[in-house]
């Protein structure tokens, strides 16, 4: 999978049911606009939460470094971009 020069890393947070209970939830994702990115998120937590668009409320979605993120799609996406500008920031997590 090729990233295209438009695809940008965006961190999507807010608050969405998960069951009877609200919490806050956060999702690293590749798109091509905010805008994008906001229903990509719609998309993830409805299929995978049952929850509608109108009970997940979006706080804010931002632009992020590739490198910053832990996401395995951002790694996968992004991973020519990350190699060449050095390898990741983020501490990789190691399974014991």
């Amino acid at each position: 999978m090729q990233v295209a020069d438009s695809m940008k890393a965006y961190r999507v947070s807010g608050i969405a049911p998960f069951g009877s209970v609200r919490n806050k939830f956060s999702l690293d994702l590749p798109a091509d606009s905010k805008a994008d990115a906001e229903h990509i998120a719609y998309s993830i937590i409805g299929s995978r939460h049952k929850a509608k668009r109108r009970a997940i409320n979006i706080e804010s979605v931002e632009e992020i470094d590739p490198r910053i993120s832990t996401e395995p799609k951002i790694q996968h996406a992004f991973r020519e971009q990350i190699a060449a500008a050095g390898g990741a920031i983020a501490p990789t997590s190691e399974e014991e």
